[in-house]
């Protein structure tokens, strides 16, 4: 039952191939232009399970990472007094050497932006006044630093790369932690930065047709800077944002053919590529153009088209031409196969803005498939900023650090953890959409009465997902319940026990109205089934084994052989294992990505 004082004292504190072609057009759901928009961070608390494991160890990791350390490259260059000690690795002022391929100091304090915009979300999400008080020092700590001119960055390798990441801490720190001082500091900041930004958004092939130092400076990315300045335009109302955004869209190399459906992206960055659709979607939202909606939904299904069975994409850190069978070949070529935090950042957060104005539970498949198979499986950070970066789905795969310390997924992996409290869960205006099936509360204010849902559930590892409902009286909403596209035949969908003459079509919402009342409960079954996967349509006889969700990996030494009936055939073993005959007659285990730890694996198999 849901109390008044508990829901006021809560709201307190919110102030691939076959799977590519799933990505349909919009399927059943609210029919307004805009069809979701996100609930707070504070209206949504995790419950036991992997997303509030790792939330709760990057919250706890940066809370306490020394403040001195991180400010301590600004102090530096503002002849400042800088104690404390380096942070090491990518973040350090000195030692980059290209030549011998050492990256120490490559972006001298590239991902404060992102560990300040980290724990402003985190605040937003558990109100921790003692994560409010950290951002604020940190602002303060880089405000002091900084001058007129943002002498930090002169001869800076990557400004537009760095910028990014201070602009969207500092728009955080004002937007989730009440910083007073954050957008002072974000304009003065971006009016230095004017000087060191190119005249438009620079295409890598641009920057390379331009003198530099050497390579490592044409890898800026200022094709990524209108989602961040649009940002700070709706929160402002500064045209000064607006104008600076739609400068640096990206139209004329990527957005303008992509809008017409011409795919130019093999060869990119993949990262920040996929990043830069989430400016395409500001555009959308701040511009009204459709231009760049279609830009990045026509974007998102290329992508889509040349991913993983897990939903990573981008071997080596680039796109792929489409079918050419280079995803099959990357697995002999590269142990680099997605970029984990980083590119899973991206994906939530395009899908995000697609499944908000699209309404189509397909982007919710996609997102659910990338965090169950990719970052929920990373290794934690290590105090000394040793990072988990890369995805590994070589031949024979393993779960590894990266060599530098503190580089680009160190800042992203918080925050994409810190955003799951707004993926779960998506406000129609006429209700509510459970988008992902975690074991969490959401508590929301509605038209005639305050309301509490929860979930329960081991999903993927279970088909079972109950909800309940507490309201402090009877409340007419629709709860909309994706109902995944991978689902083997229309699940089993009960409200207090009785079967609902509501369609759970798969690959669409299924759409319950009724006026709930305190104590209802709905529970639903996700019938799971196996796939193959190829990994694309040149290497046929290259499977992933795909069950529901999740991808199962085999775990050993050597790429191992199946007839494709066993495959199909897996046994459950014990801990959510599953157990595969081999073409010579051995047992291969086969384990989410969750729960690998440092064993081998391969996640494609030949048949």
């Amino acid at each position: 039952m849901l109390d008044r004082r508990d829901f006021l004292k809560t709201a307190g504190i919110a102030a691939a191939g076959s799977y590519a072609s799933r990505l349909s057009a919009a399927q059943a759901g609210p029919s307004q232009a805009h069809r979701f928009t996100t609930f707070n961070y504070g209206d949504v608390q995790l419950l036991d399970g992997p997303l509030k494991k790792q939330f709760d160890e990057n919250h706890a990791f940066f809370l306490k990472l020394d403040e001195d350390r991180l400010l301590k490259v600004f102090r530096q260059k503002a002849g400042l007094p800088a104690p404390g000690e380096d942070m090491g690795g990518w973040y350090d002022l000195t030692g980059f050497d290209l030549a011998k391929g050492d990256f120490h100091g490559f972006v001298p304090g590239h991902t404060l932006g992102q560990y300040v915009s980290a724990l402003a979300r985190c605040y937003a999400a558990t109100g921790s006044e003692e994560t409010k008080a950290k951002v604020h020092r940190l602002v303060k700590g880089y405000g002091a630093t900084l001058d007129d001119k943002a002498s930090f960055f002169a001869g800076y390798r990557l400004p537009a790369y760095t910028y990014d990441k201070l602009s969207c801490g500092l728009i955080d720190a004002h937007e989730f932690a009440h910083d007073p001082d954050a957008m002072a500091i974000h304009e003065k900041l971006t009016r230095g930065m004017l000087q060191y930004l190119p005249e438009k958004a620079l295409s890598r092939a641009e920057q390379r047709a331009r003198p530099h130092k050497d390579e490592s400076f044409t890898w800026d990315e200022s094709y990524t800077l209108p989602e961040n300045l649009f940002l700070a335009y709706r929160r402002t109302g500064n045209k000064f944002y607006r104008e600076l955004g739609t400068r640096f869209l990206e139209d004329d190399t990527y957005f303008n053919p992509l809008s017409e459906g011409i795919n130019v992206l093999a060869g990119e960055h993949a990262y920040s590529h996929m990043n830069a659709f989430c400016s395409a979607m500001q555009a959308y939202l701040t511009l009204d153009s459709e231009r760049h909606r279609k830009a990045a939904r026509n974007g998102f299904r290329m992508v889509a088209e040349q991913s993983f069975a897990t939903g990573g994409w981008g071997p080596s850190e680039a796109f792929v031409e489409f079918n050419k069978g280079q995803l099959g070949d990357s697995l002999e070529k590269s142990h680099s196969s997605f970029e984990t935090p980083c590119g899973a950042y991206a994906h939530f957060k395009l899908t995000r803005y697609l499944l908000q104005t699209d309404g189509d539970s397909t982007y919710g498949d996609s997102m659910e498939r990338v965090m169950y198979n990719t970052v929920l499986g990373a290794k934690p950070i290590q105090p000394d900023g040793t990072s988990f970066y890369y995805s590994d789905y070589a031949t024979v795969g393993k779960k590894v650090y990266h060599n530098d310390k503190w580089p680009c997924c160190s800042g992203t992996l918080p925050q994409v953890a810190a955003d799951y409290h707004i993926s779960i869960y998506l406000k129609a205006t006429d209700g509510v959409c459970v988008n992902l099936f975690v074991p969490s509360t959401l508590i929301w204010k509605a038209s005639d009465g305050s309301c509490k849902l929860t979930q329960e559930t081991k999903y993927p590892f279970e088909t079972s997902v109950a909800m309940r409902f507490a309201t402090t009286q009877p409340v007419e909403q629709t709860l909309y319940i994706r109902i995944p596209a991978w689902v083997t035949s229309e699940p089993a969908l009960r409200v207090n026990g009785q079967r609902t003459d509501v369609a759970a079509k798969p690959g669409a919402f299924a759409a319950i109205r009724r006026t709930w009342k305190d104590g209802d409960r709905i529970d639903l079954d996700l019938p799971m089934g196996f796939e193959l996967q190829p990994v694309d349509g040149q290497h046929e006889k290259l499977v992933a084994l795909v069950h529901g969700p999740l991808v199962l990996f085999a775990i050993g030494d050597s790429r191992p052989r199946f007839h494709r009936s066993d495959l199909l055939d897996a046994k459950p073993s014990a801990n959510n294992d599953w157990s595969v005959r081999a073409a010579g007659g051995k047992q291969v285990v086969f384990r989410s990505f969750l729960k690998i730890q440092d064993e081998s694996y391969s996640t494609y198999v030949e048949i």
